[in-house]
């Protein structure tokens, strides 16, 4: 509780203690404080009291009575506190503001501060609660069980009872309950609560799907390939769940604001009515005690404590509601002030998958055969250009005419098939065997086909270029963010891409190790012009990651390195959720500025009023209270912006 309290930057703030509960809280049951019947008696009371015409000491019991049932919970936390060594929250100033208020005889004025302090309190509640069934509404995206597999049959399992390796089915219309494989049957996913993108999604044998996901059209059977704790959806609500435990500047800045900011209040209050008195001629003690308490009232920074954070928690949950987890608000702050943005090449801006793009013969042979040939050589090969070769063909292979299998790593096979000698791979490896190769310019690599120990043809394998790659790079261009991309591919592969792209900077042949000594070069030399951001998918990328100021991995197809290290993840992998964050950045941060202005304007003109004597104790409650409300009110925006064109 401590560490929440801090939130404030007062040592205990019940107001912000409160409002942090409420966003962490998941009971949909949580009651608003003011429907009560104490608070219908008061408000009776107080009716009576107004209307009426009564005696001092009548006038006095029935407002008396009012303030006990409207403030009473407000005077008992005060108390507490007070106890505890804290003076410097929002009871204590209520509390020390309406007994001034009885001291001068403004008994109205006394239950008013009560009575629109809970008033302020029960639409700050709703307006938050609105926020909090929001975010909770991720929630939503949890399977309770899994119908596992069993000798005797299936049985329905808590997930925590399920393990890796176990084979589970999910029917039509039922969550994927777990990160899993599948093994039988094939579907079409709603991932949308996932990644936020609407396009179901066909899979089959062989998929790789995420917990979450809703099974729309057939029965599938899946291998478990993680537990509860690991899989995406326990991830998704961990990351949004806990994204207030990171301070944003902004949130410092209100801590050490609050900390000062209160106390010169209360101490000023305490000088107009303790001190100036004493000093001016024909002063009304009870004038100068109105004004110090409008003071008091008008002190608590509660909409800054309240609003800031909401803001940021709105903008962190709009984010995850698209596929953007983001595991604190400061880095959601921080992307503000991105001004480079260093990729990996592969799986990050390409599919990460080869393809055969074209088959070229310089023999006799026709395509067709050539590929054929290539096929049965590379289909012992777990090199996923033998498999991209392979799957290309798309016959079935038969493995009993294929002998005398040689793989090299990293150059090439050689079999034997139908009688002829066949050997696939680059000219390094032709070179070995004795055989001429030609010179072929392909910004793709280029794998040949030598037949009988002469060259026949070749195949050109790339690796596809996301769809949303090239849009990604512009729209950042159009940002003015400088941009960079890091591979370890040869020069020739990476070629193809890096001119489609269009990268400010690349650099190609690149081992684990160059990627962070580059990059670390790129964050001395841009550092001055605002934060570096590199964005990655594998294991090797981690490292790159790690030393970045902003480290984004492909959550769906990323390493688990990758993830872990990253600040943001992309759940669906497109690059283009990148410029989205930037955008729902730059909504949050300007909602935040935007209360902070207003709060401290207005808050500052209903100082000046009270110390000249003009702002009533009314105006002012009804000031701090409207703030509030308008500032929760507006933070809510961050959670249902919806973005823009660049």
């Amino acid at each position: 509780m401590e560490e929440e309290k801090e939130l404030c930057g007062i040592k205990s703030c019940d107001c912000c203690e409160k409002k942090t509960l409420v966003l962490q809280n998941s009971d949909d049951d949580e009651k608003n404080e003011f429907f009560n019947v104490p608070t219908f008696l008061g408000i009776g009371l107080f009716a009576v009291g107004m209307v009426g015409n009564f005696q001092h000491w009548i006038e006095f019991s029935i407002f008396f009575a009012a303030y006990l049932l409207l403030a009473y919970n407000v005077l008992l936390k005060t108390f507490e506190n007070v106890k505890s060594g804290v003076f410097f929250d929002e009871n204590f100033l209520m509390s020390i503001a309406s007994i001034g208020a009885f001291a001068i005889n403004a008994f109205h004025e006394a239950v008013a501060i009560m009575l629109f302090y809970k008033i302020g309190e029960s639409i700050q509640d709703a307006a938050v609660a609105k926020s909090r069934k929001s975010i909770s509404a991720l929630a939503g995206i949890r399977q309770d069980y899994a119908n596992v597999v069993t000798n005797s049959g299936v049985s329905k399992l808590s997930l925590d009872k399920v393990v890796v390796g176990d084979k589970i089915i999910v029917k039509s219309g039922e969550k994927i309950p777990l990160d899993s494989l599948i093994i039988e049957g094939n579907t079409t996913l709603d991932m949308s609560a996932l990644t936020g993108e609407s396009v179901p999604k066909y899979v089959e044998i062989g998929a790789q799907v995420l917990s979450g996901a809703i099974n729309i059209d057939g029965l599938i059977t899946l291998r478990v390939e993680k537990t509860e704790k690991e899989s995406t959806v326990a991830k998704i609500l961990d990351l949004v769940q806990n994204s207030l435990a990171k301070k944003t500047t902004a949130e410092k800045f209100i801590t050490k604001f609050a900390k000062i900011y209160t106390p010169v209040v209360i101490s000023i209050a305490f000088f107009m009515a303790a001190v100036l008195p004493i000093f001016i001629p024909n002063a009304v003690w009870s004038e100068w005690i109105r004004r110090a308490l409008v003071f008091l009232v008008v002190s608590c920074p509660c909409a800054l404590i309240v609003s800031v954070p909401l803001g940021f928690f709105g903008g962190v949950a709009n984010a995850s509601r698209r596929g953007i987890l983001v595991k604190g608000s400061n880095f959601l702050d921080a992307l503000n002030d991105v001004k480079t943005f260093i990729f990996d090449k592969t799986g990050t801006l390409t599919e990460g998958k080869f393809s055969l793009e074209k088959i070229v013969s310089v023999s006799a042979f026709g395509e067709k055969e050539l590929l054929k040939f290539a096929a049965f050589a590379e289909s012992f090969s777990n090199h996923p250009i033998a498999k991209s070769i392979v799957s290309h063909y798309g016959e079935k292979i038969e493995f009993d005419k294929i002998s005398d299998f040689k793989e090299v790593a990293g150059k090439g096979v050689s079999v034997s098939f139908e009688g002829r000698k066949i050997a696939v791979g680059n000219s390094a490896f032709l070179k070995s065997l004795e055989i001429e190769s030609i010179d072929v310019s392909h910004g793709c690599a280029v794998f040949f086909i030598a037949i009988d120990e002469r060259l026949a043809g070749y195949v050109v394998i790339a690796d596809k270029l996301k769809a949303d790659s090239v849009d990604t790079m512009k729209k950042l261009k159009k940002l003015k963010i400088f941009t960079a991309i890091l591979t370890g591919d040869s020069k020739r592969n990476a070629n193809d891409v890096i001119e489609k792209l269009q990268p400010d900077l690349s650099f190609t042949d690149l081992l684990p190790q160059d990627k962070v000594e580059i990059a670390l070069k790129i964050k001395n030399d841009r550092g001055e012009l605002g934060k570096v951001a590199f964005v990655g998918d594998g294991i090797n990328d981690a490292p790159v990651i790690a030393v970045s100021d902003i480290g984004f991995a492909m959550g769906a197809a990323g390493s688990d390195a990758a993830v872990e290290t990253a600040d943001i993840v992309l759940m669906s992998d497109e690059p283009s959720k990148i410029v989205a964050a930037l955008f729902i950045a730059q909504k949050t941060r300007k909602i935040v500025t935007q209360n902070i202005v207003f709060i401290l304007a207005v808050k500052g003109i209903i100082l000046i009023l009270g110390a000249c004597g003009i702002a009533t104790i009314w105006m002012a409650v009804i000031g701090d209270v409207g703030l509030t409300v308008v500032a929760v009110l507006n933070s809510l925006r961050a959670l249902y912006y919806k973005g823009k064109k660049s």
